[in-house]
């Protein structure tokens, strides 16, 4: 799936992943290709992100992520 992460400054992270873990408010929440459509609040946290190069880790203090058609995006504070 197609990843995008970005902040208002700059952009933290864009290209293929096979998993995102975010952390939602209501909790840590995963997706994986072809997940529901789904937009929700992001708290502070890690946001992962798993390539076929391994595992990168994004520090974010809050945002929103917005998951439809394969594509997640992140828009982190």
């Amino acid at each position: 799936m197609r990843v995008e992460i970005i902040t208002p400054d700059k952009e933290l992270f864009k290209g293929e992943a096979s998993y995102v873990g975010v952390p939602g408010v209501d909790g840590g929440m995963g997706f994986l290709n072809n997940h529901a459509p789904l937009i929700t609040v992001l708290k502070a946290g890690d946001v992962k992100v798993r390539t076929d190069k391994g595992e990168e880790t994004f520090a974010v203090k809050g945002g929103v992520v917005e998951v439809m058609n394969n594509t997640v995006l992140v828009l982190a504070e």
